[in-house]
C-alpha cells in the first residue's frame, strides 16, 4: 500500500513540523501509526552522545484497563549496560522478538515481567537515527504476532528517522521552554530578594516561585552557625497543605519539638553531613537505601512518608553551613533536570541568607545598642567613674585599701564576685569600679535590683520575653543577660531572688544558656555575673531561702564592703568630698565644720553607712546660712547622740527610729518657718516635699498645725 505509506509519512512530517506540545504531537504520531502496525503499547528511549544512558521519553497503552504505573527512576538516564537495550544498542536495526527471548539475560528487568502479565508476546524495536547516528530506540509491543514484510521494515526505517527529528526537536523545545521558566523563577526570586527583608515572607515568596518548576511538598533551608552547639537549625521551613491547585505552603515553626534530645539530634545530623556537603538527587529505591543508613532519614521516611529528596548545600565557610533540601512522597517527584534548576538557584539563595542575616543582624544590633544607650544615659545621670562623685574609694583606711587590691586582682578575669555588705557602704559602685577595669569596659554594665520588681516581671527582666508570652507582651522584649553578651551583669540584692528563678540563673552561670520567656529558642550569653547583697547568704542558705549550688556558683570571689563605722579615719576625707561636690551641685557656698561637729559626726555609728552620711550633709548645706554648716533636725541627730557619749563608746549610743527622726526633721522645719507649711516661706519647700504630702506625712506622725498660723 505505497499511497498509504506516503499519506502515513506525509502525516507525520507534518506533525513534526506544525506542532511542538508533546502529548499532542505524539498522540498524532501514534494513532496514525497503529493504522498501519497494531500495537498494545509504544514505548520510546533517548540515548545520550556517548550511547552510556538511556532515559525513558514516551510510554503509552493503549486496549488495556489498568496499566501499570511508570516505574519509579524510569524518567531519569539510567545505564544501558544491564538492561535489554544493550542488545538492541549493539546491533541498532528493525528486528523482532518475544519477551522470552530476553528473561533468561534479564530475569530482575521488571517491565518484560509486566508485559508477561498483560499478555504481550511479541516486541518490535525501531532504532531511531538522526544523520546516520543512533539517538533512541522505539519500542512497539503487541499482544498479536505482527508480520513484517521487507516493504514494512523500510518504512518502520523512515518512520523512525521522523520519530528520531520529533523527538529531538521536542526535547530542544522542552529545553527552551526549561530555560524561559529558569530565566523567570530567577527574575522572581530576584525580585522577592530586592523588595522583602522579612525571612518567613522572603523565603515563601522563593518556595512558591520553585514551586512551579519543581514539584515538592517540603522546602526548607537549614543552617549551622558555627560556635553554636545546637545542631541544623530549621531556618526557614514550608509545607504544602491541601491537595491539587487548592494546595498552599504553609510555614513550619522552626523551633518545633521533635520529640529528640539535643545530643540525639546532633548525632543524627553529624551522621548526615557527608550527604548534606554534596548535591544530591535520592528517590524510591535510592532514598530507602539511604533511610535504612541514615537514622535522620529512616525518621522522614516513617513518619512523614518522605520518597524522594533534593539536597542542595548553599555554602560551606567557616562561619557555618547552610543547605536546601527538598521532599516528596512521589517516588518520581525530582528529575536530574530539577536538580540543576535548584543549582542554578543557590547562588540567589546564598544571597537572600547573606541579607538577610545582615538585616537580622542589624536589627538585633540597633534593639540592643537601644537599650545599652538607655542604660548609658542612666549611667551618666546617675553615676560618673569610680572616686569621682561616689566617695567609696575616698579614704585611705585598711579596710578601703583591702577592697581596692581585691578589685585589681580580680577585674582582669571573668570570674563571678559576690559583694557583701550593710546597705549604703557602696556595693553597686564597686560592680562598676569591677567593670571598668575589666577587658569588657567597651560594653554595658547592665544592672538589675532583684529587690525592686514583682517576682513575675523578674525572669522577663532577666531573659526577656517573645511576643505574647503573657498578657501585655505586645512585642518580643531582649532581656538583661541578652543585652549584657559581651559586658557585666549586676544583680543586687540577689539575695531577693525566688527561688525557681534561682535555679534558672544557676543554668546560666554553669551553661551560659537561657530561654526567653515564651520562647523555646536556647540562647547563650557570655557575660559576666557580678552579684552583691546586704544579707549573709550563709546564714540564708541554712534556712533554706536560698539555693546553696547557687551560693557557691556565686561566692567564686568574694568582696566584703566594711561599714563606715569600722573605717571612723575614712569619715573626715569623706565630708571634704562630700561637701565640696554637693555646695557645688546645689550652687551653695562651702561651708566648714566645727571642730566639735566633725567630733560628733566621728562619734556615730552610721547605720546608713555612706549614703546616710551624704544626705546628712546634703540637708546641712541646703539648710545652713552662716560660715560653718548647721546641722539640724534629722542631720542633727548624729550630734544629738554623740554629744553625751566619748567618740570610742559612741556606737553604742542609743538609735531613733527613722519615723522618730523624720518627726524632729519636720518639727525643727516647722520651727525655722514659723510653723507655716505651705507657700514661698512654708516648711514643703524648705524640705523640698510637696505640701499636701508633707500634711499627709504631718498627721501620720501625729504632728498638729499650730494655731493661727497661715499655712
Amino acid at each position: 500500500m505505497p499511497d498509504q505509506d506516503e499519506n502515513l509519512l506525509l502525516h507525520l512530517n507534518e506533525a513534526i513540523a506544525t506542532m511542538r506540545d508533546k502529548d499532542s504531537l505524539f498522540k498524532v504520531v501514534t494513532t496514525k501509526l497503529r493504522l498501519i502496525f497494531p500495537f498494545d503499547l509504544i514505548g520510546i528511549n533517548v540515548f545520550d552522545a556517548d550511547l552510556k544512558m538511556k532515559r525513558l521519553f514516551l510510554r503509552d497503552y493503549y486496549g488495556v484497563d489498568e496499566a501499570p504505573p511508570l516505574p519509579a527512576g524510569m524518567e531519569q538516564f539510567t545505564p544501558i549496560a544491564g538492561s535489554p537495550l544493550e542488545k538492541l544498542v549493539a546491533d541498532p536495526r528493525v528486528q523482532q522478538f518475544t519477551p522470552e527471548e530476553y528473561l533468561a539475560d534479564y530475569p530482575n528487568y521488571a517491565p518484560f515481567n509486566k508485559f508477561q502479565k498483560l499478555g504481550i508476546s511479541h516486541l518490535t524495536a525501531v532504532p531511531l537515527h538522526i544523520g546516520g547516528r543512533l539517538t533512541g530506540m522505539m519500542t512497539l509491543a503487541s499482544r498479536r504476532t505482527p508480520h513484517l514484510a521487507p516493504a514494512d521494515v523500510k518504512l518502520l526505517e523512515k518512520i523512525g528517522s521522523l520519530i528520531a527529528v520529533a523527538v529531538a526537536n521536542t526535547l530542544a523545545f522542552e529545553e527552551v521552554a526549561r530555560r524561559e521558566q529558569e530565566r523567570t523563577l530567577q527574575l522572581n526570586i530576584t525580585n522577592a530578594l530586592l523588595s522583602i527583608k522579612q525571612r518567613e515572607p522572603l523565603f515563601r515568596a522563593v518556595a512558591e516561585a520553585l514551586s512551579r518548576a519543581v514539584q515538592f511538598d517540603y522546602f526548607g533551608i537549614r543552617v549551622q552557625r558555627a560556635g553554636r552547639q545546637e545542631p541544623f537549625e530549621g531556618f526557614a521551613e514550608f509545607a504544602r497543605t491541601g491537595e491539587g491547585p487548592e494546595a498552599q505552603l504553609q510555614a513550619l515553626d522552626p523551633n518545633r519539638q521533635h520529640g529528640l534530645n539535643q545530643l540525639d539530634t546532633a548525632t543524627m545530623y553529624q551522621q548526615l553531613n557527608g550527604l548534606l556537603q554534596t548535591p544530591g538527587l535520592y528517590a524510591a529505591d535510592d532514598f530507602r537505601a539511604q533511610a535504612q543508613r541514615f537514622p535522620l532519614l529512616r525518621r522522614v521516611y516513617e513518619e512523614y512518608g518522605t520518597r524522594a529528596m533534593l539536597i542542595v548545600p548553599i555554602w560551606q565557610r567557616a562561619d557555618g553551613v547552610a543547605v536546601l533540601i527538598l521532599a516528596s512522597p512521589n517516588p518520581a517527584a525530582f528529575q536530574p533536570e530539577d536538580l540543576a534548576t535548584v543549582l542554578a538557584l543557590a547562588p540567589q539563595i546564598a544571597l537572600a541568607l547573606e541579607n538577610l542575616f545582615a538585616f537580622e543582624q542589624i536589627e538585633e544590633l540597633k534593639a540592643q545598642v537601644e537599650q545599652e544607650r538607655t542604660y548609658l544615659v542612666d549611667e551618666i545621670n546617675t553615676s560618673a567613674r569610680f572616686g569621682a562623685d561616689s566617695g567609696a574609694f575616698v579614704g585611705n583606711g585598711p579596710a578601703l585599701q583591702l577592697v581596692q587590691r581585691r578589685i585589681s586582682m580580680v577585674a582582669p578575669t571573668d570570674t563571678t564576685v559576690l559583694i557583701s555588705g550593710e546597705t549604703g557602704t557602696g556595693k553597686e559602685l564597686v560592680a562598676r569600679e569591677l567593670h571598668n577595669a575589666s577587658p569588657r569596659h567597651g560594653r554595658a554594665l547592665i544592672k538589675l535590683n532583684c529587690a525592686a520588681l514583682p517576682a513575675q516581671l523578674i525572669e522577663s527582666e532577666l531573659f526577656g520575653h517573645e511576643k505574647g508570652a503573657f498578657t501585655g507582651a505586645v512585642e518580643r522584649r531582649i532581656g538583661k543577660f541578652e543585652l549584657a553578651n559581651g559586658g557585666s551583669i549586676f544583680l543586687d540584692e540577689i539575695g531577693e531572688l525566688p527561688l525557681d528563678l534561682q535555679a534558672k540563673l544557676l543554668r546560666v552561670l554553669q551553661e551560659k544558656e537561657f530561654e526567653r520567656l515564651g520562647g523555646t529558642k536556647v540562647l547563650h550569653s557570655d557575660a559576666r555575673v557580678i552579684a552583691a547583697t546586704n544579707r549573709v547568704l550563709a546564714d540564708e542558705v541554712a534556712a533554706g531561702r536560698f539555693r546553696a549550688d547557687l551560693y557557691y556558683r556565686l561566692n567564686v570571689f568574694p568582696i566584703e564592703l566594711a561599714p563606715l563605722r569600722e573605717r571612723r579615719e575614712d569619715i573626715e576625707p569623706l565630708l571634704r568630698h562630700f561637701i565640696q561636690r554637693l555646695s557645688k551641685r546645689l550652687g551653695k557656698p562651702l561651708r566648714q565644720v566645727r571642730p566639735a561637729d566633725l567630733a560628733a559626726l566621728q562619734a556615730y555609728s552610721w547605720p546608713g553607712n555612706i549614703r546616710e552620711l551624704e544626705h546628712v550633709l546634703e540637708q546641712a548645706i541646703i539648710v545652713s546660712q552662716g560660715p560653718f554648716l548647721e546641722f539640724a533636725g534629722f542631720a542633727a541627730a548624729p550630734l544629738v547622740l554623740a554629744a553625751g557619749a566619748a567618740p570610742a563608746a559612741a556606737s553604742f549610743a542609743p538609735l531613733k527610729t527613722l519615723k522618730e527622726q523624720e518627726r524632729d526633721h519636720i518639727l525643727a522645719a516647722l520651727q525655722r518657718t514659723g510653723g507655716r507649711v505651705s507657700g514661698a516661706q512654708g516648711a514643703a519647700l524648705l524640705l523640698d516635699i510637696n505640701p499636701k504630702t508633707l500634711e499627709a506625712r504631718m498627721k501620720k506622725l501625729g504632728i498638729r498645725r499650730m494655731v493661727g498660723v497661715d499655712a
